[in-house]
């Protein structure tokens, strides 16, 4: 049987990559990636993932960490206080 299911909230921690904030992203994700000129190398549970400029990168409720576009962030989620 198909049934519909509502994905759980969960905060996040995240920052976007501007390509001008590489000290900052490089201290957020620390040994879980590097900074390389426009775009930053992610390791990530499936794997080596690239987050170019814009691209929102976030960690997980599990200390993970992976990039996202900013349309899929803007859909997904929302600043709290």
């Amino acid at each position: 049987m198909i049934k519909t299911y509502v994905k759980k909230p969960v905060k996040i921690s995240a920052i976007k990559w501007t390509g001008e904030n590489g000290e900052e992203v490089q201290e957020f994700i620390g040994d879980n990636g590097y900074v390389k000129g426009q775009y930053v190398e992610i390791g990530t549970l499936e794997g080596l993932m690239i987050a170019s400029v814009e691209d929102w990168i976030i960690k997980g409720i599990k200390g993970e960490f992976y990039p996202c576009k900013p349309d899929i962030f803007a859909a997904s989620y929302k600043e709290v206080e």
